[in-house]
């Protein structure tokens, strides 16, 4: 176990060093490019609700196309911490100008007022990480909230990265829940499989 933690600490610590080497304009683009490869997938125009991210600075950045799918019929959520279970909840979003708020660790979040919504009505949760691999494993910020959030979902889980954030392996234990597909500005990873 801990030989395990080392190696996924060490990963977390190259891909920050990997990531800090991004420009803010090729952040910019990418992260353009990847909503685009987004907009154009299957799973993603035939959702009826999606769980968004709000990105840390490093991530890429989907806040535009949440705003745009608000204007959609679509049921648009992001995570809420909830500070009682130390979890992370799910809330409809319909406003992000009047609803979103900065939250305990500063990433925007819904207010307490947004309608909480059980995970097993959504059918697509976007997931951000720090790294991923062919076979849908996903490293975390090390904290495991994604991981607890995701145990029993149901739905698509769709890992969004760059491509610099696609590594050989993950470094993964039994309870690290798997994305279905991967997502970045030019490809769609898929168990092994890499479609363009």
């Amino acid at each position: 176990m801990e030989a395990l933690e080392r190696l996924k600490s060490g990963l977390r610590s190259a891909m920050r060093r990997e990531l800090k080497k991004m420009t803010e304009g090729k952040r910019l683009s990418d992260s353009e490019k990847l909503r685009a490869n987004l907009r154009q997938q299957r799973f993603f125009r035939d959702a009826v609700s999606i769980l968004f991210f709000a990105p840390l600075p490093e991530e890429p950045d989907l806040w535009p196309l949440l705003n745009e799918t608000l204007a959609t019929q679509k049921m648009t959520a992001l995570p809420c911490f909830d500070a009682d279970s130390q979890n992370y909840l799910t809330r409809r979003v319909t406003d992000i100008h009047v609803e979103i708020l900065s939250g305990r660790f500063g990433i925007r979040e819904p207010a307490s007022s947004c309608v909480a919504i059980p995970l097993e009505e959504l059918d697509v949760v976007l997931v951000p990480g720090v790294a991923f691999d062919a076979n849908g494993h996903r490293l975390g910020r090390g904290k495991g909230f994604y991981d607890r959030l995701l145990e029993n979902f149901g739905g698509k889980k769709i890992g969004i990265a760059f491509d610099e954030q696609i590594v050989d392996a993950v470094p993964a234990e039994k309870n690290d829940v798997r994305m279905d597909l991967i997502l970045t500005p030019t490809r769609c990873v898929t168990k092994d499989r890499q479609t363009s």
